[in-house]
This record gives C-alpha cells, structure tokens and sequence, in this order.
C-alpha cells in the first residue's frame, strides 16, 4: 500500500526520477539496481541505499529481487 502522506526528500526525488526516465518516451523503465541509480544519480551508495529503504518502506517503489527495485505509485501524480 502507497503512503499518500510520505514526503520525499530531495535525494529521494532524484531516485524517483531515475526511476521514471524514460516513460514519456515510450523506453523500458521503472525498474533500477542500486549501482544504475548511483551512476544515474550521482549519489553516494550509503544515499542510495537509505533512499531505496525509504521510498520501499512508503510503498512508492517494491524490492522485486535482491538488488532490483521497481516503481510503483507516486501519488502526487
């Protein structure tokens, strides 16, 4: 279930937005590995890491196999 009331951090929409790359363009995306989104993101592992935690936790984004998440629901949209 997505939690509607999660507000997520600036870190947290860089991941957000990695994750969505490429939808509008009709390319494979939703689905990232911690060493894709550290690469696309610039961010450090131990913040990708504690991103991925939080936006799981919310239910914005699922583990679907050990090192592969997928977007589920930004609910803001």
């Amino acid at each position: 279930m997505v939690n509607e009331d999660y507000e997520p951090t600036e870190k947290d929409e860089l991941i957000l937005e990695a994750l969505k790359d490429g939808r509008k363009e009709k390319k494979p995306w939703g689905r990232a590995n911690p060493t894709w989104l550290i690469e696309k993101t610039e961010l450090d592992k131990g913040n990708v890491e504690f991103c991925l935690r939080s936006l799981t936790s919310a239910g914005w984004i699922k583990r679907t196999a050990r090192g592969l998440y997928e977007f589920v629901d930004d609910p803001r949209e």
